[in-house]
């Protein structure tokens, strides 16, 4: 479950939210002024999200690579192309 609290929230409660969070899986949208500025999610979720972040970048690398000397207008086009086939459109 995704749930909402401010950050003086956060502060106040630092244990029983860390308890959510580890032991329900619970996920805490950090806000302040109303507005989202950071999350709270369990070691897991955070490992994941962080070799997803590591192969994005790495993909991000080896694309920039293979089209370091092809003009900017036909590598659009080219990864433009290959997204639709990817998604089946």
């Amino acid at each position: 479950m995704i749930r909402e609290a401010t950050a003086m929230t956060v502060r106040q409660n630092l244990g029983e939210l860390l308890n959510e969070v580890q032991y329900r899986h619970d996920q805490i949208l950090i806000t302040k002024a109303g507005r989202p500025v950071a999350a709270m999610v369990d070691i897991e979720l955070f490992e994941k999200i962080r070799l997803l972040s590591d192969e994005f970048d790495r993909l991000v690398g080896e694309l920039g690579d293979v089209y370091r000397s092809v003009e900017p207008a036909t590598a659009h086009e080219e990864i433009s192309e290959a997204i639709k086939v990817a998604r089946g459109k």
